[in-house]
């Protein structure tokens, strides 16, 4: 298994991880091929604050993903640059699952916006989730608090 960037070729691939990863969520899809090309023009216009990475495996190809999404945050006086990560859209085909495919996944992911000077990275979870991360190091927080849309 090698874990590395992707980049635009691999669009296809991660088209079709985020294509299974919400089969059944929209009730109204269009085909692989075309979230293939919608996937492609949003990346253009976010590659600078959205990075992918890609699990490859050699008799299988592109196997699993995590994205990580930046934002910046307000400048301070002596911090004028500012940054938090946000890991996203993990999935692995359910086939290659536990083989710390994700695992592996998740720690490019944030050692990536640790190095990029991410203060933090964060991470919105499903429960059955919740344990991987918290072997990774992610521990809920009493500052960080969620408004749901109904609010």
């Amino acid at each position: 298994m090698r874990i590395e960037q992707a980049h635009p070729d691999d669009v296809p691939a991660l088209a079709r991880l985020l294509w299974l990863d919400t089969r059944g969520v929209e009730p109204e899809r269009p085909s692989v091929d075309a979230f293939a090309g919608q996937l492609a023009r949003w990346w253009a216009t976010c590659e600078a604050t959205h990075v992918a990475f890609v699990a490859r495996m050699p008799e299988a190809g592109v196997v699993g993903m995590a994205w990580i999404a930046f934002a910046p945050r307000v400048p301070r006086p002596g911090a004028v640059v500012r940054m938090s990560g946000d890991v996203q859209s993990v999935f692995v085909v359910p086939e290659m699952r536990g083989r710390g495919i994700g695992s592996a996944l998740v720690s490019a992911a944030a050692e990536h916006a640790e190095r990029y000077g991410a203060a933090r990275v964060t991470v919105h979870s499903g429960r059955r989730a919740v344990p991987l991360y918290e072997r990774l190091g992610f521990a809920p927080s009493p500052q960080l608090l969620l408004r749901p849309p109904e609010a």
